[in-house]
Formats: structure tokens, C-alpha cells, sequence
């Protein structure tokens, strides 16, 4: 990274930014640095809340503090998927709950892949959500466990998806979600980051993380 005179006037005023910025030249933040063109760019102060302060701990990728992620073991996110990044989304593992790649969850979204039985309230169920890649659950929208959602699936603000929609390629909206409107293929745009991540773990070595540590 080239440090320019103004980036380096910048760090001499501030302490606490010159050790910030000494810690993330170790090797180990090097995710830090590497993710810093992507949508969801990592910071250290996200990685201190989550991993130091203890906001979403078990999770293996970044989380704004004010999202709750449950049963992070259960849960599988693709590269550049961070569930939980943007202010106030509740993810709940308690059953397989999985993320393509690229795909965005924006504000007070809450996904599902467990509930409440209906005639006996204490007593809890566990089914499979799948949400495809290039996908985006827009804002105030719920994920009801058991959908799955193919890859470019776009959910409208404030939905409530209560079936899956697994071909894909569609807006939905409403609630309960119905298909608004089909995608051309040839339209759809896919991007590959230059550093993969998957979270905080570099995608190369995913499967030796997800082996070790998770339940799906």
C-alpha cells in the first residue's frame, strides 16, 4: 500500500490511528487491507466489537454490532456474504442456513431456518434455508425457514417470504412475497473480488475452516 505525505500527517495527529494501523500491517489482518474495494469493506473497529467486546463473537464474518447472529455453525455464507453486516438483521442457525456468494442483506432483515411450533409454542422445529448467489434481501424483509432462493433473487422492502422461489432470476415483493417480475439472464452481472473472502477466512482456505468448525 503506498503511503502518501497527507496519509502520513494524517497518522502523526492521531495516536490512535497510527496503532490501528500498525496492527492491521500484521499478517493476520491482512483481511483488513485485502477487502478494502469490496462492497463490504472490514474495518478493525467492526473486528474489535465483534471479536474483543464479544457482539456476535461465534460468527466467522463480519457483523454490525446491532445484528444478532444465532447458531453461526449452522451457518454457511459464500464469498463476499455477510449476513448481519448492515444495522439490525437477526439471522437465526438453528437449522442449515446458507448464502451464496455476493449476496447483500441490507437493514432489519431477519432470516429464518427454525421456529415455534404452531400447536405447542416451547417446542421448536429446524428445517434448511438456502439463499442463492447475487441475491439482495432488501430492507425490513423476512426469510421464513424452509424458502430457498435461487441465485439473483431480489426481494422487495418489507416482504415477508413465505415459499421458495428456486429458479431464481426474479424480483418478489409483498406479503406474503409474490413473483413481480422475471430477469433477463443475459443482463445479470456477476463480479469476482480480487481477494476472495469467505467472512474473514481467505475462500482457499475455507474447507479446512468449515471441517474444523461447522456443522454443515
Amino acid at each position: 500500500m503506498k503511503i502518501t505525505s497527507e496519509k502520513i500527517q494524517d497518522l502523526v495527529s492521531n495516536p490512535l490511528k497510527i496503532f490501528v494501523w500498525l496492527i492491521t500491517r500484521l499478517p493476520y489482518f491482512r483481511f483488513i487491507r485485502e477487502t478494502q474495494d469490496q462492497n463490504d469493506r472490514y474495518t478493525f473497529s467492526r473486528w474489535y466489537k465483534q471479536k474483543v467486546l464479544g457482539y456476535n463473537r461465534e460468527a466467522y464474518w463480519p457483523t454490525h454490532f446491532t445484528s444478532r447472529i444465532l447458531g453461526a455453525h449452522n451457518i454457511l455464507v459464500g464469498v463476499g456474504t455477510n449476513p448481519g453486516f448492515i444495522p439490525g438483521c437477526y439471522i437465526q442457525g438453528s437449522g442449515k442456513l446458507v448464502f451464496g456468494d455476493y449476496t447483500f442483506i441490507a437493514q432489519n432483515v431477519g432470516i429464518l431456518s427454525g421456529g415455534h411450533e404452531i400447536y405447542e409454542h416451547m417446542k421448536q422445529f429446524s428445517s434448511e434455508t438456502h439463499i442463492g448467489s447475487y441475491c439482495w434481501i432488501g430492507m425490513n424483509s423476512m426469510v421464513m425457514p424452509g424458502v430457498v432462493l435461487g441465485d439473483f433473487t431480489i426481494v422487495g422492502a418489507g416482504s415477508v417470504v413465505t415459499k421458495s422461489f428456486p429458479e431464481g432470476n426474479c424480483v418478489i415483493a409483498g406479503n406474503p412475497a409474490k413473483l413481480i417480475k422475471h430477469l433477463d439472464p443475459e443482463k445479470l452481472v456477476r463480479m469476482n473480488y480480487k481477494h476472495p473472502y469467505r467472512g474473514y477466512i481467505p475462500a482457499h482456505r475455507f474447507e479446512s475452516f468449515r471441517k474444523k468448525h461447522l456443522s454443515l
